[in-house]
């Protein structure tokens, strides 16, 4: 499959360039000024280290270059960078034509020419260093720097290496207009490193593992250089008004699928052998591009199974303006933004189209399904601009905001890759649990944590302007305990709360403590379903007692049925505060069940009894009935 999705990637990715070159430089900075309209430069950075051998089997690296070639538009500027131990510019920055695409690709033996360690730090600042405005770098990486060993202490020289970056060198580059995206070949990378680096300039990040999620990895990355107005794919269909003059439908479909048809509004049927003057139509076997120039106005529709991926853009006078759309949302924070339809010159639409159109805007999860939605509006009758707020999201990982306007005469849609981000991440180390703002409004001045372990309140230290850490208590390894964490915030002169998501500490433990308290222990196995709140009582005393409570515990199970005592059994050889938890469980677990048989036969005695009661009525009826 992949060696067939290979073979058709350059040609797809060629076609593709169709959408990039339908660029309108129609996006609003925050302050409402036009930016300027000037050549995308776009910079590509590729790993080259030894590790890359191990975690890029199916040399995605080499696909990515056929993207990059094939993607770039006529008239952006584009150069090629190399990177292990060294760094190397085989393909200087210059004008994408004819020419520049043929060295790219001649570049691909370059790609397995391995070095043994990976300099990042080297390879970003080289690359961003060349003259230029607004930039956008597109780093590919396993993602773990892997410095010479030569300089001396080598684990603090790679991890002061990881600090520069991120801390001095990524946000001077996003200062100076430079865009950072990033795409992982593996789940070993250092993943916080990739999304760190996209985060803090506004960049996407992204793991590709396959070929089909580097093609939407790039796609998204693509888009967000070069945003295109499209129209929706619902249903298999697609609507074109009068003021569309081209468009071109991309159509993603599995290898066996049948071939699709395009059916016009007067349902005329179109193969492509049998097309309207002046398209085109690309078929392969993951894919159709279509191209149709001055289509006929109304509801056309495609023929066939097509994957979530596929899309429809347009070329047309009137085009969809919205305020930035940033490329990293954060949970618990609500996005403000504003959208219009205008003429590409700028002049506003006219007031009467105004009064019927519906805007909406979207967070839609990559399988197309609705996160959160909300509709933007008009502050007065003679605005020409629509406004309103995406509630905050309340999950994390990869997501599309989709801007909807449709009108009686037009429908337009933006669709913008997001990357979405806990306002403060977690993660557990020797002993301690450290917390770090993402959201670049938070730090230690506006922002209060706290955090509860087993109903039991740990105190949260300020280590610096934008990191907390707890110690935590020593916890049996194999209980699985989480971590409430909580954050009051003050923002603009409003006190918010963040509830952020639970950090579950020894998560491979063989017992889940759900919400545990010590003074009223709710244990869960990983394998069984969460007991009944009065399954068990344990005093706060006795708990504190391990001792007396694992002797309790003995005698418990000792008095119970052959199943228990054979549990007692496997776990002796536990340590004594462990075994608390596990015999615990234990004896939870048998109490439900007994909880469970002793419900289902005060049932059937009450079925029973009943039963008695009404034939004995039936029977008494029936002997009045004889002697009347």
């Amino acid at each position: 499959m992949r060696v067939m999705f290979g073979a058709v990637l350059g040609c797809l990715l060629w076609s593709t360039s169709v959408f990039a070159q339908q660029v309108t430089e129609d996006v609003e900075s925050q302050n409402d000024k036009r930016q300027a309209d000037v050549a995308a430069d776009v910079r590509v950075i590729f790993d080259v280290s030894g590790s890359m051998q191990d975690n890029d089997p199916e040399r995605l690296s080499a696909s990515a270059l056929e993207l990059i070639a094939s993607l770039l538009p006529e008239g952006s500027r584009g150069g090629l960078w190399t990177f292990g131990e060294r760094v190397e510019n085989p393909l200087p920055v210059g004008p994408v034509d004819r020419r520049w695409r043929e060295q790219a690709r001649s570049l691909a033996p370059r790609l397995v020419d391995y070095q043994q360690y990976t300099d990042i730090e080297a390879a970003i600042r080289q690359a961003s260093e060349e003259p230029g405005g607004e930039r956008h770098l597109i780093l590919l990486t396993d993602g773990v720097i892997d410095l010479d060993p030569a300089g001396g202490n080598k684990s603090a020289r790679d991890a002061r290496s990881r600090q520069t970056l991120l801390d001095e060198l990524a946000p001077a580059l996003a200062q100076r207009g430079v865009t950072i995206h990033a795409i992982a070949f593996s789940p070993q990378a250092d993943l916080a490193l990739v999304e760190r680096l996209a985060q803090s300039s506004q960049g996407l990040a992204a793991l590709a593992q396959t070929p089909e999620d580097l093609l939407r990895g790039f796609l998204d990355i693509f888009e967000r250089i070069f945003p295109t107005d499209q129209v929706p794919l619902s249903d298999n269909r697609f609507p074109i008004d009068p003021e569309v003059e081209t468009f071109s439908a991309l159509l993603f479909h599995d290898p066996d699928a049948a071939p699709s048809v395009l059916v016009g509004p007067d349902g005329r049927r179109y193969t492509p052998e049998n097309l309207p003057s002046g398209a085109s139509w690309q078929r392969q076997p993951r894919f159709d591009l279509i191209t149709v120039p001055s289509p006929e106005e109304g509801e056309w529709r495609i023929e066939g199974d097509l994957e979530q991926d596929s899309r429809v853009s347009v070329v047309s006078p009137l085009v969809l303006h919205t305020t930035k759309l940033p490329a990293t949302l954060y949970q618990g924070f609500d996005l403000p933004l504003e959208a219009w339809l205008a003429r590409e010159d700028g002049t506003p639409l006219e007031a009467s189209r105004r009064d019927d159109m519906r805007v909406t805007v979207e967070l839609q999860a990559l399988d197309g399904s609705v996160m959160v939605a909300s509709p933007l509006t008009q502050s007065t009758p003679e605005s020409e601009r629509f406004s309103g707020v995406l509630p905050a999201p309340s999950l994390t990982g990869n997501a599309r905001l989709v801007i909807d306007v449709e009108g009686e005469r037009a429908h337009r849609q933006r669709v913008q890759a997001v990357n979405v981000l806990p306002a403060i991440s977690t993660h557990r180390e020797d002993g301690q649990v450290w917390f770090e703002a993402e959201h670049p409004e938070l730090n230690a001045a506006n922002t209060r944590l706290s955090a509860t372990l087993q109903g039991e309140t740990l105190p949260v230290e300020v280590f610096d302007e934008r990191r907390w850490r707890v110690n935590l208590p020593e916890l049996p390894a194999d209980v699985g305990v989480p971590l409430q964490i909580e954050a009051e915030v003050d923002l603009g002169g409003e006190s918010r709360e963040l509830q952020l998501p639970r950090l579950l500490l020894n998560p491979d433990g063989r017992i889940l403590l759900d919400e545990a308290r010590l003074d009223r222990a709710e244990l869960v196995s990983r394998d069984l379903p969460s007991m009944p709140d009065d399954a068990a009582n344990v005093s706060g005393a006795d708990a504190f007692d391990k001792d007396a409570a694992a002797d309790r515990v003995v005698e418990t199970i000792n008095a119970l049925p052959g199943q228990a005592k054979r549990l007692m059994r496997d776990l002796e050889e536990q340590p004594r505060s462990r075994l608390v938890w596990a015999a615990l469980a234990a004896v939870l677990l048998l109490l439900m069940l007994w909880g469970l048989n002793a419900r289902r036969r005060r049932m059937r005695q009450a079925s029973r009894h009943s039963s008695q009661h009404t034939s004995q009525s039936d029977s008494s009826r029936r002997s009045e009935d004889s002697h009347v």
